[in-house]
Parts: C-alpha cells; structure tokens; sequence
C-alpha cells in the first residue's frame, strides 16, 4: 500500500477492501473501503479497469462511513415498553428476542395457520442474493408457509407496460448508444438524482457534447435538465399520455409516421389510429385537445412532434417517475407506441421506451443464489405466469401499495388473509408506501411486529422486537447494477459485525434451530457465492475466474458495441421473434383486450383518474403532489447522516405564483394537506416547478405529533394507498392544499 492517511496511519495498519454499494437507489458503484481496527477510514471510489470504463461514486456512497459508523445504528435487540409507534424500547438478549419471534410464528401458524404470517421486504439495505428477503422466504417456506406482497412502489407499471408491448423487460440500451442518438428526450427522466444506472450522466453529457439536442418534459426543471437540456418543457402529473397521442395524431395526420416500420414489426397501429384521430369516439386527440389537458402549448406539442418523427436516430427516455400514477402503465406504453412509429426501436441511438432501460448484462443476480423453494399458502393459488391480470396475481398475495389496508380488513375486505403478525425487513413501508396514517393505523393494530433493521425507522418504532442488521461491509454478497451494466459486482466484508448485530442469514438460522428446521444452512458465505457465480449458466461464461472476481469486486463486461434492445429482432424478425403471442410489437394486445377491464384498454390511451386535474375534487385541493426521489438519500436510507442533510434541505417545491396567492415566501413553514393527512415543512419558492404543482421529495421518515401533523414531512402521508388497472402505484396522482403555518 505504501502510504500514510491524513491521521498517521500507517500502511501496513491499514487495508483496503474492493466492495459495492448496495443502495436501491439506481446506481451500482465499486467501492475501496479503507479501513483499520474494523472502522472505515475512508471511501475511494472506483478507477478505470481493464474495459477503460470508470464507475464514478455519487455523494451517497462518499457518505459511506457516516453511515455505517452512524451513533444511531442499532447495535443490539431491542424490545418495546412503550405503546406502539411510540418508539420507547429497552435492550434485550438475542436469545430473548429469537425466542420470542420463534415462539409467535408457532401460536399463530397453530391458531390461525400459516397465511396468517406475513413476510415483508424490499429493498432498503438490500441484502442481496442470500441475505435479507431470500433468507427469510426460504426459512418460512420450510415452516409450512407465509403471505407476502406482489410488485414494488416502483416498477410495477412500467414491467406491465413492456410485457404487454414487448414480452419482455429488457427494453435497454446501454448508456454507451446514446452518443449514437441526435435527439434524446427526457421525459419524465432525472437520473443526476436517481442515477439510472451509475455511467448514465456520464453518457448524457457526452451524447450532449457530441452534438445531440436534449429535451426534458417534467413539471420540474430538475437537475438533469439543468445540466443537460436544450429545453424544458413543463407538464401536469398525470397528463404525459395525452401529450403523446397528440404528437402521435401530428405524425399520422402529417405522415410522418414509419408506416413501414408498423406494418413490419407490429400488430394493432389501425387500431390506435382510429383512437388517436376520433374515430372510435368522436374526439380527434390534436395539440389542441392535449394543451387543455397538460398545459403544454399545442404549438408546442406540434413542434416536438416533428421535431421527433423527422431525427433520425432519436431516443425518447421515458423512466418511471410518471409511471408511479394511475396513468402509469399507459404512459409507458404509449412511449414506447411512439418508439415505434417513429422507427427507433431496435436501432442504434433509438429506444424502446417501456420505461424500465435495463439490458441483460448484470441482471442475472436478480435471483437468489439458493432457491428459496415453493411458498406452500401458494401452491393452491392461480397460475399466473405470463398473465397481465394483476387481479390473478394478486389472488393469493398483496399489492405492495395495499399492504396496511390488507393488514386493516383481512379476509372480509377482499385479501387473502387476516394477518396476525409481520415480520419485516430491508423496507421502511409505513413511510414508502401510501397513505402513511392508514399504515399507522394498521400497525397500531397488528398484534405482533418484528422488524429488521439498522436504524430505528418510522416502520421499526412500531416493532414489538427489533433486530440489528449488519450492513453490507459487515458481509459478502453479490449484486447487481441498476439498470445499464455492463457488470457484475461482488460486495465483499470490510469488516466483522458491529455491535451485536447479525446478517439476515444468520438471523433465519439461528430462528430455523429455534422452528425445528434441519440443516438450513448447509453452505458456508462462500461456497454460496462461488456455486452461484459458476454454476448460474448466465454468468459462468462471462465470469471465467471467481477468484479474481471476489478480489476485485467488479468483474466488467467489454462490448464490440453498445446493446441496442430488440437488434436481432428487428434484424431477423422471422428467426427472433418479440416474445409476445403474435411476435410482433403490441400496440394492440388481444390479452389485454380479454382481461375485459375499463382500466386496461388493449390500446394505449389517455384517461381521466381520481386526483387528476379533472377530479372536482381539484376545488378543494388545487395542488398536484409530486414525490420525486431525493439526491441526499435513498428512498428513506441515509435519512440520518448528517454530512447529506447539509447537502440539501427537505423542502416543498412551489411556483411562485401559487405561493404568492398564499401569502408564502420562501422559507416559511407551511402545511401541506388534503383528507389523508397533514405534513409541515419548510417551502421553497421556485420558478424550477410548474404552477399548479407542489413537489415533496420521498423518504423522509414519517414522524406525527400528538395532533397527527407530521413534522417529518413524510411524501406518503398524502398519497393514496391504490394502484392503476396495470399495477402502477399513484403515488405522483395526488390532490393537495397549502397554507402558511
């Protein structure tokens, strides 16, 4: 090592350890932990390795050691004394602790049986492929069973729209292809803030420099629009698909359309034409319809209509930020209608559209390195594999935006179960899914909690007993990146455990002893991860030396040439097929079509939704609420430290003139409100947000007072806990009032 840090250490007290971060934040970035005396010294980010890409760390994974090292993680069990959410806890045993979460999953699978358990998950320290969730679901899969939810916050709309469209969700380019596009449009995009994949500003800017024009369309000037964008487009949540069938009404009615592109690669345009210029319902969808709707000029709409059909290569980035509403899946389908209209799928500098943007270079250890076998409250439920029904795929599981609604009715409001208990882990859900006062309601009401955590979260105050968990320097793992590749990671330990606290892994086994289930654990950390890296048929090929791989913690992937979705099918659709049934691009979908739901129209289309600018509901709560994701944290992880609070406050985006009908000025503490709950923080009085629209970010930790104002400004105290007929949770489909505190 051959140095001595700022504080005198000397080299041969100090080594360093190649690991990942684990963060579900959109970013998948190589780490060097410096470290002495099992402490973080500091955190390098990665160099340039032998494909000449460098994965370049944001400030999330600098504030790495403050994290780990944080005063308040957690470092021994903890059990409740105070009433539930009061967060009055003592310190208790392991033993204590395990036995008592034992002994509860014995009364309630023998007084209520199995379905009555409920496993919670997600993906907040992400344990990765043996850890966390996958641990937890084998263990109980051998105690005879558990309920769980379906989906996430998300992606569920998105995954819905490019399996009706493609049959898959692998719908990427890598980031390299965009310096192939000459128009990119960000719609609804801001990856400086939610990464999208580490290299992606990386490849925006260069793509930018290399001559490309960028167009941003969100409510907000964000802060990728800001460093990119040639132009900002504001729009109302909720409207983006109106503005699309518009610029799609422009090309028809213009032919500027690929009408060759259609009639080779997909099935259902007539139909979708015969919507957009009135002949289905007597309502030509033109800019000028569209402009009523989105408050875009259907000047506007008709400029970037042209401007669109007629560059060749352009690549239309539609992400997921307006795919969490109840027009979600429409949005992404509709984007990705556009995509091929104007003949950019499957083309180099082109996209797909479908919203999700991940290729399938580093996916492969999105499962779990041992199985955790067949769910046996499961095994009678309905075969849902390559369905579109979300009511099929519910039937037997939770939608993950309705979990504390379920936990509320049972059985008698339509779910699966009555549950009696939760256990709980990787996830802050009272704070990430709606309606954060009904989730509170429900865990007032739950009988038993145990949670899984490093800190003490708004979820984790509700616990009857709370574990601590490692953090990914304290266990190996492997991950993934998210979504753009091209590279496997390997998190490796940094350090031994902290305090008292335990992986997940160890956690299940320890309570698999305590259940009478035999040898759960017959592999060490390390046999898991070497059999999963070389006995996985869809890394072996492309990870010929485990052993390296480990000591590095990035094994990178050299490409000939960036990865361009649907290539071979575009180039040989006879021999490649889209692995939809008719093997084409579905603009029309005769599986949706048989689902006989209003929500899901076979055809893409714009439709009015509760809380949208058309609700009445608008006359008493004028605002629309986004909640997009905070560059200073992740989702509500990294909520604590200190070094990125400073970084930016937790503030209410608002327009000025809507302030100023208010009487607010910058900085002023105001409520933001509407009949689900009331938040107080501080606004932030922009022109960088629409009129019309407020913007709190998500992941703020939900903290009401004694009146039941929360003081925490938590997003999801005045979101809706409901989905789109395709699965999407409204979370950016909601109605507000603001006044002056």
């Amino acid at each position: 090592m051959g140095y001595t840090d700022m504080k005198g250490h000397k080299a041969d007290e100090i080594k360093i350890v190649r690991t990942t971060s684990t963060f579900d934040c959109g970013g998948r970035c190589p780490i060097k932990l410096h470290v002495r005396d099992n402490k973080i010294l500091r955190v390098e980010g990665d160099d340039i390795g032998d494909t000449g890409q460098q994965l370049r760390t944001c400030l999330r994974c600098r504030a790495y050691r403050q994290y780990v090292h944080h005063p308040e993680r957690l470092m021994h069990p903890l059990k409740r004394v105070g009433e539930k959410g009061e967060g009055k806890f003592e310190k208790t045993s392991w033993d204590e602790a395990l036995d008592t979460l034992a002994g509860k999953l014995k009364r309630v699978k023998e007084k209520h049986g199995n379905a009555g358990i409920l496993l919670a998950t997600g993906g907040a320290y992400l344990a990765g492929l043996h850890n966390g969730g996958f641990a937890a679901a084998r263990l109980l899969a051998q105690f005879g069973g558990y309920t769980t939810h379906y989906g996430n916050i998300s992606s569920v709309g998105a995954v819905w729209a490019s399996l009706t469209q493609y049959g898959s969700v692998m719908v990427g380019n890598s980031r390299e292809d965009m310096l192939n596009s000459k128009l990119i449009i960000l719609w609804g995009w801001d990856p400086a803030r939610m990464i999208s994949g580490t290299n992606t500003m990386y490849h925006l800017i260069k793509a930018k420099e290399n001559g490309a024009r960028v167009i941003a369309i969100d409510p907000r000037y964000h802060d990728t629009a800001a460093t990119v964008a040639d132009e900002w487009i504001p729009i109302y949540p909720s409207t983006d698909t109106a503005m699309m069938v518009a610029m799609a009404h422009v090309m028809i009615k213009e032919d500027l359309h690929d009408q060759a592109f259609l009639d080779k690669f997909t099935l259902g345009f007539d139909k979708f034409k015969a919507y957009v210029m009135g002949e289905e319902d007597g309502v030509q969808k033109t800019p000028a319809w569209a402009a009523e709707i989105t408050g875009v000029a259907a000047e506007t709409i008709e400029r970037v209509a042209r401007l669109y059909a007629e560059t060749k290569p352009a690549a239309l980035m539609d992400c997921q930020g307006p795919a969490r509403s109840a027009m979600g899946e429409q949005y992404n389908r509709c984007a990705s209608t556009l995509c091929a209209m104007t003949g950019n799928v499957g083309r180099p500098g082109g996209s797909a559209g479908g919203g999700l943007m991940g290729i399938p270079i580093g996916h492969m250890f999105r499962m779990s390195a041992i199985p955790p076998g067949k769910n046996p409250v499961e095994l009678d439920g309905p075969k849902v594999k390559g369905t579109l029904d979300i009511r099929l795929r519910v039937a037997k599981r939770i939608h993950i935006n309705k979990l504390f609604d379920a936990i509320l009715k049972g059985k008698a409001g339509g779910y699966p179960a009555d549950i009696k208990m939760m256990w709980s882990m990787c996830n802050n859900y009272i704070n990430q899914t709606g309606n954060s006062n009904k989730a509170h309601r429900a865990l007032k009401q739950l009988d038993f909690l145990a949670v899984n955590e490093l800190f003490l979260t708004a979820t984790a105050r509700y616990a009857d007993i709370v574990l601590p968990v490692t953090t990914a320097a304290e266990r190996s793992d492997l991950t993934r990146p998210w979504p753009s590749g091209p590279y496997f990671t390997m998190v490796n330990r940094a350090l031994e455990p902290l305090g008292e606290c335990k992986s997940d892994l160890d956690i299940a086994g320890e309570l698999a002893n305590r259940l009478g289930i035999e040898n759960f654990n017959p592999f060490t950390e390390d046999d898991i991860l070497r059999m999963f890296v070389e006995q996985n048929p869809e890394t072996a090929p492309l990870i010929p030396d485990f052993d390296k791989f480990r000591r590095e913690g990035i094994h990178r992937v050299a490409l000939e040439k960036p990865i361009v979705a649907f290539q071979k099918q575009i180039e040989d659709l006879e021999n490649h097929p889209f692995e939809t049934p008719s093997g084409k691009i579905e603009i029309f979908s005769q599986r949706v079509a048989d689902l006989n739901n209003p929500l899901c129209p076979p055809i893409p289309k714009y439709m009015q939704v509760p809380e949208d600018r058309s609700d009445p509901l608008v006359e008493k709560y004028p605002l629309q609420l986004l909640t997009p994701h905070a560059k200073n944290r992740v989702h509500s992880e990294l909520y604590k430290v200190d070094w990125l609070r400073e970084v930016e406050e937790h503030r209410a985006w608002i327009n000025p003139v809507d302030a100023a009908a208010r009487g607010i000025a910058d900085d002023d503490k105001i409520y933001v409100y509407n009949d689900r709950g009331r938040v107080m923080i501080p606004a932030w009085v922009t022109e960088r947000i629409k009129p019309g629209v407020i913007s709190i970010f998500e992941g703020a930790w939900y903290t009401p007072d004694e009146k039941g104002i929360d003081q925490g400004a938590c997003a999801n105290t005045l979101t809706r806990d409901a989905y789109s007929g395709g699965g999407a949770a409204v979370m950016n489909t909601s109605l507000v009032q603001v006044e002056k505190v």
